[in-house]
């Protein structure tokens, strides 16, 4: 399971700032009105050789002042079950709050290691004033100003030192991670799938915290679902259902080797979707898009041509990705979907043998030749594929700073055309000769 570092406090203290910092981006709007986060926000932290997961939890603004501090302490709870490390953000200006005293109870209980920050100390006057918070009773206190990074880099020391290796699923079966918001119709796909001959179903050891792995095997094909589905069977769902759900879609991409990513046809593409679509590109996975409830639109000529236009102009540059419309309560082309999963998963191990590459690739630069930098003109002697578990190349170059992303793009793109690499993220990399 992905190892997820939680950042959680009330709204305003800075937790998006400090979320901007750890992932090297400005992913997540700040600023000075409280609860301007509404929607989860996860990249990737990488220090001393660790990479984890970093989830920006927000505030949501509700009418009611009460409701409001209830859900900010059900993301807490949250938290508590499904991060591997938790830092608990507090405000040196405003100073301690009922609110964090009643964060801080809830937090103390917890099992998994807790760190408390206290944010906007950035100078010596203020840190003395901070020094209430230690009465809070956590033992891994740090003192950081988020907005300049002072002290964030102590944390961060610290918090890695929490951050384990991945245990992988012991398996050489393909991996395939349905994924996507709540009530799109995953539990239905999964039922769909795996019909009513259950002996064909062998659970995999887990709690029922963790995603639901089945094991496939109909029509001579056999592979591993992973379910993230299984959170709306809970008899009491009194936490945050769509935080709920990004914690899950974080550990189930991790385990993941090609993500169905699905969508509901009445809602079409939105934030939350995107947000995984570039979770299971960062680490890059394979990919399919699952346009479910299609049964439900009003239907066109072109109603499918358009709306997958519609769905690759926003998932851009990123766009060889196979969309299917399927409808899982009334099984259709979800047996398709699967056929396109596994060539996609096909296409994140194909190898392109070196002499074939080079022929390729430096006959297409020799016809379209890189544009200069300053008068220069990169020159690219050789081309192989490195050895990962994703495909991805090397450019020898005479000097790689002087070729631009746009011609980066290029080379991408003559790669997909003459290779199958769809539905597969692939990274380039130059190199010097």
């Amino acid at each position: 399971m992905g190892n997820i570092v939680a950042i959680v406090g009330r709204p305003n203290v800075g937790k998006s700032t400090l979320y901007n910092r750890m992932v090297g981006s400005r992913d997540a709007i700040t600023d000075d009105f409280s609860g301007v986060t509404r929607d989860r926000k996860y990249g990737f932290c990488e220090w001393n050789g660790k990479r984890f997961t970093v989830v920006d939890t927000g505030g949501f603004v509700h009418a009611s002042q009460d409701v409001f501090e209830a859900a900010i302490r059900d993301q807490a709870r949250i938290a508590i079950q499904e991060a591997a490390v938790i830092l608990f953000m507090v405000d040196a200006q405003t100073g301690l709050t009922d609110l964090d005293e009643e964060l801080a109870k809830l937090l103390r209980r917890s099992t998994k290691p807790v760190f408390l920050v206290v944010n906007k100390v950035d100078n010596h006057r203020s840190l003395m004033e901070a020094n209430e918070f230690w009465s809070l009773g956590f033992e891994e206190t740090h003192f950081i100003a988020s907005i300049s990074g002072s002290g964030t880099g102590d944390l961060l020391d610290v918090v890695v030192e929490h951050i384990q290796d991945d245990p992988k699923l012991e398996t050489e079966l393909p991996k395939f991670a349905i994924v996507g918001r709540p009530n799109v119709g995953k539990s239905s796909l999964l039922n769909a799938l795996l019909g009513e001959e259950r002996n064909i179903v062998t659970p995999i050891a887990g709690t029922t915290r963790d995603p639901i792995h089945s094991t496939y095997k109909k029509f001579d094909k056999e592979f591993l679902l992973i379910d993230t589905a299984g959170i709306r069977k809970k008899t009491k769902v009194e936490e945050d259902l769509e935080f709920y759900s990004v914690m899950r879609a974080i550990r189930a991409v991790e385990d993941a080797d090609v993500c169905l990513l699905v969508l509901d046809a009445t809602l079409g593409l939105e934030a939350q979707d995107l947000n995984i679509l570039s979770l299971a590109k960062k680490r890059h996975k394979g990919l399919v898009i699952l346009v479910n409830k299609w049964d439900l639109v009003e239907k066109e000529t072109n109603t499918a041509r358009d709306y997958e236009a519609a769905i690759k102009k926003r998932i851009a540059p990123f766009s060889d990705v196979p969309v299917l419309f399927i409808s899982a309560t009334e099984k259709q082309r979800i047996f398709q979907a699967i056929e396109v999963a596994l060539r996609v998963y096909e296409n994140r191990t194909r190898k392109i043998q070196t002499s074939k590459l080079n022929d390729l690739m430096l006959g297409i630069i020799e016809t379209t030749p890189p544009p200069s930098v300053k008068g220069r003109y990169p020159k690219f002697k050789y081309i192989t594929q490195i050895p990962t578990y994703y495909p991805s190349f090397a450019f020898f170059v005479n000097n790689p700073n002087w070729v631009r992303d746009s011609y980066k793009q290029f080379l991408e793109n003559q790669l997909r055309e003459h290779f199958d690499f769809t539905g597969v993220p692939i990274e380039l990399y130059m190199r010097s000769k």
